[in-house]
């Protein structure tokens, strides 16, 4: 979770950065002397939202003073939606909300939250993960509508994937690399829930071909998470020494006295025994006299 609020909200905070002015007030520096102006590329995606007016702007900036709380960044989103009903800006306010929510673990504000996204762009990959993620990760099997909400859950997990190079409004001069990154990260949470799906449906070689993409969408910031449960899925699939090697790995992204740590250690150690005996040492020769 603290690594998904860590990159969302880095990305978020450059969306805000653009809407600093109404649509049509930015100016661009002037050229150097004996020089022609070259305007910034924009890149790929939707335009940022911006502000159509400085009052609607200055409203905005100071919905966003609220951010690090939780309740009182909804109330401010929902006023500012009432207030400026066509405002471009409310997406973004309802991202904040979002994000401030996961902050404080709560799911199901989270969603909520996310769900007012999508109504005014169903699009938005962002909010799509977000929504699947609390669905995928809080759906019990007593749960009366379980196939329903796992469902939904799979339908936006794909949609994301579909929508991550197309619905994504960077602010232009963003650095690639950090586009790159950010949505690298969608990926990976995307291909995440799909391979927990498939766990949960003890398709388990469908869960680690999506555990792997997961992984690979970004592999600087592997999720132990997702590798502990890449582990038990080859583990599932008697791919033992895969497995170990996964396992070993979650141990290594993890510490001992959490829940993840103490179940990738738990993992590793029972994995451990099964290869061993699968593979037991060959006999030493006896010494000489």
């Amino acid at each position: 979770m603290k690594r998904a609020i860590l990159m969302l909200l880095t990305l978020s905070l450059s969306a805000w950065a653009w809407a600093q002015q109404p649509s049509g007030t930015q100016t661009a520096p002037a050229p150097a002397a004996g020089t022609t102006a070259t305007p910034p590329a924009q890149p790929a995606g939707k335009r940022p939202p911006q502000a159509k007016t400085q009052p609607e702007f200055d409203a905005y900036k100071a919905a966003t003073g609220n951010a690090n709380d939780p309740a009182a960044m909804e109330k401010a989103a929902d006023d500012f939606a009432t207030k400026y009903p066509d405002s471009e800006l409310t997406i973004l306010l309802y991202k904040s909300a979002m994000h401030s929510y996961q902050a404080a673990n709560n799911a199901d504000k989270m969603m909520e939250m996310g769900r007012k996204v999508l109504k005014s762009d169903p699009d938005d990959p962002e909010a799509l993960i977000g929504v699947a993620e609390v669905l995928t990760e809080r759906t019990r099997d007593t749960d009366l509508d379980k196939d329903q909400r796992l469902d939904e859950a799979s339908k936006m997990a794909k949609k994301a994937l579909e929508t991550i190079d197309t619905d994504i409004a960077v602010p232009a001069g963003t650095p690639q690399e950090r586009i790159d990154a950010y949505k690298g990260f969608l990926r990976s949470n995307a291909y995440s829930i799909l391979g927990t799906l498939d766990f949960n449906k003890d398709k388990f070689a469908d869960a680690e071909s999506n555990f792997r993409k997961s992984i690979d969408a970004l592999p600087s910031q592997p999720d132990p998470v997702v590798v502990l449960r890449l582990a038990i899925s080859l583990d599932k699939q008697n791919k033992y020494p895969e497995a170990l090697k996964e396992a070993n790995r979650a141990v290594e992204l993890t510490q001992g006295g959490t829940a993840a740590g103490d179940l990738a250690r738990r993992e590793r150690d029972r994995l451990a025994q099964l290869t061993n005996a699968a593979n037991p040492a060959a006999p030493t020769a006896p010494p000489k006299n």
